[in-house]
């Protein structure tokens, strides 16, 4: 973190990250104001590891509740019932929600089309798939700059897709400038 201020970022509105341990402290430490979010898909497939594939189903349903709240109250009252049903058996899942609580629903105070880019790293995850693509045939290189070589590659064929304008932007940019109105600069 310490090497994007060396870089030159000043501040970060919001990271999605998918939970790595210290991660969000390093945030924390080098970027305080950052609002921290927890990719919500990976919160999932966490908390589903430990519930047995028959009752994954009912399960992730009372799961759903909390995620798509309208806001951090609701979420917290769908926690609440999800324990209330599940506890007795999955209380390590839900244990889970809880420890992570405010990481995990940081996206709940943003507006409809904002949650929508910052729930999740999927879009991270699709870019470090394609590297893997282009790096994973090739069991060796013969030097550092064969792999960068690959890389760039990969990013290259990747930023291809990257054309289609995010949905509703102005809107979205327009609420980015009322939230971080002392922060952001044009």
């Amino acid at each position: 973190m310490t090497d994007l201020r060396s870089r030159g970022v000043q501040d970060i509105l919001i990271t999605a990250t998918d939970n790595l341990k210290g991660f969000t402290d390093a945030i924390r430490s080098v970027f305080p104001e950052s609002t921290k979010q927890i990719c919500i898909v990976h919160q999932i497939r966490n908390a589903c590891r430990y519930v047995v594939w028959k009752d994954r189903k009912a399960f992730t349903a009372d799961m759903k509740e909390i995620y798509t709240a309208p806001n951090r109250e609701a979420a917290a009252l769908a926690l609440d019932q999800l324990e209330a049903v599940w506890s007795q058996k999955y209380g390590y899942a839900i244990k889970s929600w809880r420890d992570n609580w405010e990481e995990l629903t940081a996206f709940l105070a943003f507006p409809m089309e904002i949650r929508k880019i910052i729930y999740t790293t999927n879009i991270i995850e699709n870019l470090n798939g394609k590297i893997r693509k282009y790096t994973k045939n090739k069991l060796s290189y013969p030097t550092d700059d064969a792999v960068m070589k690959s890389v760039f590659l990969a990013v290259n064929e990747s930023t291809k897709k990257w054309t289609m304008p995010i949905r509703d932007w102005g809107t979205i940019l327009n609420q980015f400038m009322i939230m971080f109105e002392n922060r952001l600069k044009f």
